[in-house]
């Protein structure tokens, strides 16, 4: 008779704890929808325009056909979407690539990587994968070693979006 009481205890506890945690949940869910508080940003949330100044100070940034930027037309997964960028530079001590900077239009976080060079690289080329949210530009910003900028862009339509 032991065992059947203990039994019989145990399922009550457990239906007990199960039942309560998902009325709290139900609870919070209704707060949340209630609730239409703005989502709040982190400390590197930054649009693009704000993301291109900080990176070149104001400067003017023009387009180049110097950049070659590889980018899948259509992404099956934003989370995962492979990015590339070579830039026509000799590479040496007098003229070279000094960063790459890659960015996305829609993100809430626009700036995806800061890359910084030397000419020992040899060559100015990376590669990477970035997550996006939704159909968006991916833009490359780079910054020569004579302190002037110069940028490319492309479209990626984003079938699944990565970020959330």
């Amino acid at each position: 008779m032991e065992r059947r009481n203990f039994i019989k205890n145990i399922m009550a506890v457990s239906a007990v704890a199960v039942t309560v945690p998902n009325s709290l949940l139900a609870e919070e869910t209704e707060k949340a929808k209630v609730s239409k508080a703005p989502a709040v940003k982190g400390p590197n949330d930054m649009p693009l325009a704000d993301a291109i100044k900080a990176i070149t100070d104001g400067k003017e940034v023009k387009e180049s056909d110097k950049i070659k930027l590889t980018v899948p037309e259509i992404a099956e997964n934003g989370a995962v979407v492979p990015v590339k960028v070579e830039v026509e530079s000799p590479m040496t001590e007098e003229d070279y690539v000094k960063s790459i900077h890659i960015l996305n239009t829609k993100n809430s976080n626009s700036r995806c990587a800061d890359i910084m060079l030397t000419p020992a690289n040899g060559k100015a080329y990376f590669s990477t994968r970035v997550k996006l949210a939704e159909t968006q530009e991916i833009v490359t910003i780079v910054e020569l070693s004579d302190g002037t900028f110069m940028k490319a862009g492309k479209s990626i339509k984003v079938t699944i979006g990565g970020c959330g």
